[in-house]
C-alpha cells in the first residue's frame, strides 16, 4: 500500500515544534515519497543545533508512526529578517539587530552580551557583535582582541573576527589606557558610524553592547539604529530592578520590543559545600517580566568563573562548550531567536539601506 502524502502532512500537522509552538507541516520546505522512503526537509527559524537531536526524534518518529518505514531528513537554519519594531529601514547585511541593555553598570550586561553572541553562533547562526559601551568597551578584552586594529576597505571597517563572531568595538581605535572624554553628540556619531560603517557580511544576528544607563546616547542609539529587539539585564536586587524598570519604559517610549529579561547573578552556590544561597534576593526577574508583560528570558548564577573566563578572552560559552552555565546562555539565546522568529517579516522588497546621518 502507498503512503499517501495527505495522511502524512495529516500527521505533522498534529505535531509541533516544542520552540516555536508551529506545528511540523507549517516548518515543511519539501516532502518526495518514494515507495516507503519519506525525504523530508524542515526549515527552522532560530538556530538549533543543541536540539537538532530531539527535533530529528520528533521528525522520524512521527512520520514512522504514520507509515513511512524509513525517513530521510534535513534540517535547515532560515533565519527570517524581522522588521524593526522602531520603525527604522533595515540594514541590508543583517537581518536582526538585538540590544542588549541594563538601567545601570556593574549587572553584567557586556558578558552577558558576549556569551549570547557566541551561544546563537555555536547554536549555527551567522553572529556580530558591536561593542557600543563607548565609555567602557571591554569585548575587545573578552574576545581576547587585545591591540588589535580593523583593516578599512572600500571606507568601511572590516570587522576582527574571534569565536566565529564578527566584532566591532571602539576599544579597537582607541589606546586602552586613555579614556573617552567626549560629549554625548561625538558619543552618538562615533557609534552610528561604528555601526553603519562597519562591513558586516551577511548577519543572522547583530548583538549590540549598549551603554549601561537611559541616558540621550542610549535613546539616540534606540531611535536611529533598526532594532528589532532589546534584551534587559538585572540583578534581582530591588535597586537594580528599579533601574531595569526605567530601561524597558525607555525602550516602550521608542516602540522598541522588549524581547525579555536576563536575571544575572541569580544564585550563588558555595564551591566547598554546595549550599545555595540568593545573595542579591530572588524573584526579582519574575517581577519585572510579569509586571511589564515580557518574559523571563533565563536565570544565571553569580558564578566566579564566568568573570575569571571573559577576563581571560575565552568567555564561558567557548571555555566550556558543554558545561552548564553555557546550556543556560544556549537556552536565553534561542530563546531570544524564537522571538525575533515570531516578529513580523520584512517583504525583500521593502529593505532599505542604513545611513549614519
Amino acid at each position: 500500500m502507498s503512503l499517501s502524502r495527505k495522511h502524512l502532512e495529516s500527521a505533522l500537522s498534529r505535531q509541533v515544534d516544542p520552540w516555536m509552538g508551529k506545528d511540523l507541516l507549517a516548518l515543511t520546505e519539501r516532502m518526495d515519497i518514494d515507495g516507503d522512503l519519506v525525504s523530508i526537509q524542515l526549515a527552522l527559524p532560530y538556530p538549533f543545533a543543541s536540539c537538532a537531536g530531539e527535533l530529528r526524534d520528533l521528525l522520524v518518529q512521527t512520520l514512522t508512526d504514520a507509515g513511512a518505514g524509513r525517513v530521510a531528513y534535513d534540517l535547515i537554519l532560515k533565519v527570517p529578517r524581522s522588521k524593526p519594531t522602531n520603525n527604522v529601514e533595515s540594514a541590508p547585511p543583517i537581518k536582526n539587530v538585538i540590544v542588549v541593555a541594563s538601567g545601570k553598570g556593574g549587572v553584567g550586561k557586556s558578558t552577558t552580551a558576549v556569551n549570547i553572541a557566541l551561544a546563537l553562533a555555536a547554536e549555527g547562526a551567522r553572529v556580530g557583535i558591536l561593542d557600543a559601551d563607548i565609555y567602557g568597551p571591554s569585548i575587545p578584552t573578552m574576545l581576547g582582541l587585545f591591540n588589535q586594529r580593523p583593516e578599512i576597505r572600500n571606507e568601511a571597517f572590516v570587522p576582527l573576527q574571534a569565536y566565529g563572531l564578527q566584532a566591532m568595538s571602539i576599544g579597537f581605535l582607541i589606546d586602552d589606557n586613555n579614556p573617552v572624554v567626549w560629549r554625548g553628540p561625538k558619543v552618538t556619531g562615533a557609534l552610528l558610524q561604528l555601526f553603519g560603517q562597519t562591513a558586516w557580511q551577511d548577519l543572522d544576528y547583530l548583538v549590540i553592547d549598549m551603554p549601561p544607563g537611559t541616558g540621550d546616547i542610549q535613546l539616540t542609539l534606540a531611535q536611529r539604529i533598526p532594532v528589532s529587539g532589546a534584551v534587559v539585564v538585572s540583578t534581582p536586587q530591588d535597586i537594580a530592578l528599579l533601574d531595569a524598570k526605567k530601561g524597558i519604559e525607555m525602550f516602550r517610549k521608542v516602540n522598541i520590543d522588549v524581547l525579555g529579561v536576563v536575571e544575572n547573578m541569580a544564585l550563588h552556590v558555595c564551591s566547598n559545600c554546595g549550599h545555595t544561597e540568593a545573595i542579591f534576593g530572588e524573584g526579582g526577574g519574575e517581577r519585572i517580566a510579569r509586571e511589564y508583560q515580557t518574559e523571563l528570558l533565563g536565570q544565571l548564577p553569580l558564578n566566579k568563573s564566568i568573570r575569571e573566563q571573559a577576563d581571560s578572552g575565552k568567555p564561558t560559552v567557548v571555555a566550556q562548550p558543554d558545561g552548564p552555565l553555557t546550556a543556560h546562555y544556549r537556552h536565553i539565546a534561542r530563546r531570544i531567536a524564537v522571538k525575533l522568529a515570531q516578529h513580523e517579516v520584512v517583504p525583500t522588497n521593502r529593505i532599505g539601506f542604513f545611513s549614519p546621518k
